[in-house]
């Protein structure tokens, strides 16, 4: 099961990897390159000893390709292999800075594309997901787990690469001396038992630590978002123990693994050291009875080296690849997590809408044990103004959030110009909407890009209209940068006006023809309520509002208060009774 497990994750990172196979073919057959250049590493030693020192003869492919005076001598013979030492080693450094750099580009951009597509999924998942979920084991899987791609894809070249390369030496050594070259293989099967019982017994262990680092990232994200909270209360030293704990139960993991990935190696080492111990102790035999020279002895033994590292090279990639195929998995289960709000394929377009909005019986749920809202049912003609109110915790919130998509009803219908909202485009259904929430959202970026959010290419007349209308142009005009000023994290430079004002003036630059206010002046003193209601007014004329808010006076000017009471609707006030029409639900 593990086994099917492990090969679906690969195909799919193949799959993912594919734009980039160009990248990866050249660099195999770079990788490929080395194999030639290591087998003609012992050459220079065996001329040295076989040729210069003892009497041997040239073998026959030098004497074709060196010039005839080059072998003339003693003294010029010895500096051909010396002159070949320095040339097989500055080959094999160039193939290895060139290699180093083609996988360097091919594996940044194998992790650049799959953050991408993780973090587009992400921001896709509906809102249920991410308050379930919260945001930090997201975080670590786009950060940490995405990187694996690149080390699974681009970890099966040294394989393949060394497998070549171990073919090749065998290849070599069999033909100086078969009986060696079975005895340098003896100690493979062994190593192949033991990766793969390592394999089997330690894939738990890394999962278990990548969701302990995650639970300690999970920590750091929490305080620091509500560092203000924290030192409010003075908690520093427990958040910092807190912290401490979880880590320090990932570093206990950490060096479990690290123990089993050293004992690991030790046993790797100690059966190739086997080997070779074998493969002297019978060469040197060999040498005596003189079935092979001494410099032929010597090419077998430096083979015998490259050889193992082969060997080595697939047990680590093997033990490595646990780790990765554990981050892969993990990014992978994030790309299954299925959007609850997704857009029908022949979803309609929609330019701007003008006509009524309906909800017809709606009910939503977040669980199926606890509905939120039941049998809502109104109808709202096209530049109405409606207020919403009741308790905390009473659905006026999601109401509106089913209105803008961010969830589906669990059952009935809502209506946007006759048509049902699922069969619009999202991105056009929510360019309908202009929203300003109770806690305004600004971005760590000016002021300006804060207020064109929603129209990226607006000029900066008509950001600083947008600000006038919202009457947040003299506080802008008045700092150091006017609207160049770095607002900060969350806005967090700003005070809570201020940044409530520039939510405003967000919303006057993207003109949409449905307002949603979600309590926008309940963080903010009276002074401010006044020059933001006044600024909110301006916004709402001429376009269907919905306003959410706890004081009723902020509710006054509306066209009809709808009041939510255990999931039902219920009309308050109408003073526009052709505005709103509201069929209350029964009370069962």
């Amino acid at each position: 099961m593990r086994r099917q497990s492990d090969l679906a994750v690969i195909r799919r990172v193949l799959d993912q990897a594919r734009p980039f196979w160009l990248q990866i073919a050249g660099l195999a057959l770079f990788d490929l390159l080395a194999t030639p250049l290591v087998l003609l590493v012992p050459l220079p030693l065996k001329i040295a000893v076989d040729n210069v020192i003892g009497s041997e003869p040239l073998p026959e492919f030098l004497r074709v390709l060196l010039p005839g005076g080059a072998t003339s001598s003693n003294i010029r013979l010895l500096i051909v292999a010396a002159s070949l030492q320095v040339l097989v080693v500055l080959l094999i450094h160039l193939q290895g800075l060139g290699s180093y750099l083609l996988s360097s580009y091919t594996g940044e951009g194998l992790t650049l594309a799959f953050r991408a597509r993780l973090f587009r999924h992400v921001q896709r998942l509906s809102l249920l997901y991410h308050d379930s979920k919260g945001t930090a084991d997201s975080i670590y899987r786009i950060q940490y787990d995405a990187p694996s791609i690149q080390w699974i894809t681009l970890g099966a070249i040294p394989v393949v690469t060394a497998s070549v390369k171990l073919f090749s030496m065998i290849y070599v050594i069999a033909r100086i001396d078969w009986q060696l070259a079975l005895v340098a293989l003896a100690v493979a099967p062994m190593l192949l038992v033991v990766t793969h019982t390592y394999k089997r017994r330690m894939r738990p262990h890394y999962l278990g630590v990548k969701e302990l680092e995650s639970h300690a990232l999970g920590v750091v994200q929490e305080v620091l978002t509500a560092v203000r909270v924290v030192k409010a209360f003075g908690r520093e030293d427990n958040e910092q123990e807190r912290f401490v704990l979880q880590s320090r139960k990932g570093m206990r993991a950490r060096v479990r693994l690290s123990f089993a990935e050293g004992f690991f190696g030790l046993i790797v080492n100690l059966t190739t050291a086997i080997g070779t111990a074998a493969v002297l102790f019978i060469g040197i035999r060999s040498v005596q009875r003189g079935i092979v020279t001494l410099g032929e002895l010597l090419v077998i033994i430096s083979y015998l080296a490259q050889l193992y590292e082969p060997l080595r090279t697939f047990s680590r990639q093997v033990a490595n690849m646990q780790s990765s195929l554990t981050s892969a998995h993990r990014a992978f289960e994030l790309l299954a997590e299925a959007p609850e709000v997704v857009e029908r394929r022949d979803a309609r377009p929609l330019t701007r809408a003008v006509d009524m909005i309906e909800f017809r019986n709606v009910s939503f749920a977040y669980d199926t044990k606890n509905p939120v809202l039941r049998g809502i049912s109104f109808r709202v003609e096209a530049g109405s103004w409606v207020g919403i109110a009741g308790k905390t915790g009473a659905g006026k919130t999601s109401l509106v959030s089913l209105l803008t998509r961010f969830y589906d009803p669990s059952s009935g219908q809502i209506l946007l110009d006759g048509e049902d909202l699922r069969d619009y485009r999202l991105a056009d259904l929510r360019n309908q909407f202009a929203i300003v929430l109770q806690e305004p959202v600004l971005f760590s970026t000016s002021i300006a890009e804060n207020i064109a959010y929603g129209r990226p290419g607006a000029s900066e007349e008509d950001v600083q209209r947008a600000a006038i209308s919202a009457n947040a142009h003299d506080f802008i005009a008045n700092l150091p940068d006017g609207y160049d000023t770095l607002v900060g994290e969350r806005g967090m430079r700003l005070s809570g006006g201020e940044r409530q004002r520039i939510a405003l003036a967000r919303a006057f630059l993207k003109d949409a023809p449905i307002l949603i206010l979600d309590e926008p002046t309940t963080s903010v003193d009276v002074e401010t309520e006044r020059v933001i209601l006044e600024a909110m007014e301006r916004l709402m004329h001429g376009r269907t509002t919905f306003m959410i808010a706890h004081r009723l006076s902020t509710l006054e000017n509306c066209d009809v208060l709808l009041l939510i009471e255990d999931g039902r609707s219920v009309v308050v006030s109408s003073d526009v009774s052709p505005a709103v029409i509201v069929e209350t639900a029964d009370a069962d």
